[in-house]
């Protein structure tokens, strides 16, 4: 596993041992970057499910401005603060631990935005609409922001929630890619 693109291109990064997870792999992660950017002016990012922060660095290493790490797994925190450290700039993250529907209280309280929001959840626990619908309540993503989804293939995500669209839908061998942007407004 590595970054793909960006001022961080190349540098390794360490994945999460045993077979809880599942790393995005570096043709996915690709892929999804060619979907939603390749490269960013700027922006911030929310990485919901981070695991080992990988996209959530692939996205500051192609021009986000920082990003917000959050998982309830120790050995992933560890693995995150790791793969940042590669960066040699950990002031352009924020790691969280806890449990990230929770946490997301606490993010709109302090009044942050998101630009970019990335959900890559263990595939056994799996809320994705529900995520999505609170995060949105809660108003921690921009106007113009995009959701990028990693699922099992079999999951089904839905074409629209109440304030976002189906961008794009891409499926990888077992996993779906899905990106949302926000519905136009119909009075504008």
């Amino acid at each position: 596993m590595r970054v793909i693109s960006g001022e961080y291109g190349g540098r390794k990064l360490k994945a999460l041992p045993g077979d809880n997870t599942r790393p995005t792999t570096d043709k996915v992660k690709e892929s999804m970057f060619n979907m939603i950017g390749p490269y960013f002016d700027g922006g911030k990012v929310l990485d919901l499910f981070s695991g080992s922060g990988g996209l959530a660095i692939e996205a500051v290493s192609r021009g986000c401005d920082s990003a917000v790490c959050i998982d309830k797994n120790y050995q992933a925190i560890n693995v995150i603060k790791d793969n940042i450290a590669i960066t040699k700039e950990p002031q352009k993250f924020k790691i969280m631990k806890g449990d990230g529907s929770k946490l997301i209280d606490s993010l709109a309280a302090s009044g942050e935005v998101f630009d970019y929001l990335f959900l890559d959840p263990p595939y056994a626990s799996q809320k994705i609409v529900e995520q999505i619908e609170k995060i949105t309540e809660l108003g921690l993503l921009s106007g113009d922001a995009l959701i990028i989804c990693e699922t099992d293939k079999s999951v089904g995500l839905p074409d629209e929630t109440t304030q976002f669209t189906l961008r794009r839908r891409q499926v990888y061998g077992m996993s779906e890619v899905v990106i949302y942007k926000r519905k136009e407004d119909e009075n504008d």
